[in-house]
């Protein structure tokens, strides 16, 4: 036994050489996981938003209406449009990710990923639909 190393029950530190701060820039797979991470900010920015309509609802029209003429502003109006379109990159990805997450099973057989991802996008598109008809109907 003595060819082995002595057991030791608490290793040394290992030396991890720093990452410079950009390292998710060298890859497009990276880019793409730290753009998906970072677009849960507008997520968050959509949430607080809507609790600021809320609060503004709950507290008078006065209230409402100045919440109202700010979300008409150009400003606002271009951060909406920007905001829209890294909601739409979250849930794509979000979804695209879905089956490597979810495993199902129908008996023995493993459904596939594209059933998982595909049944995914088309609660979306279904709910999506039924939102904008009771909204322009």
């Amino acid at each position: 036994m003595s060819h082995y190393p002595r057991y030791r029950k608490y290793y040394p530190a290992q030396y991890q050489a720093p990452k410079p701060l950009f390292w998710w820039l060298r890859k497009a797979s990276y880019m793409k996981f730290i753009t998906r991470e970072l677009t849960s900010l507008f997520v968050a920015g959509v949430v607080v938003e809507l609790v600021l309509l809320v609060r503004a609802l709950a507290h008078s029209p006065a209230a409402y209406a100045g919440f109202q003429a700010w979300l008409a502003s150009p400003a606002a109006l271009v951060l909406h449009a920007f905001a829209f379109a890294m909601l739409v990159f979250h849930s794509v990805t979000w979804f695209n990710l879905a089956p490597q997450a979810m495993v199902l099973r129908l008996g023995a057989k493993r459904v596939p990923p594209w059933a998982i991802a595909g049944a995914n996008f088309g609660a979306w598109a279904a709910l999506s639909a039924l939102l904008a008809w009771l909204l322009l109907a």
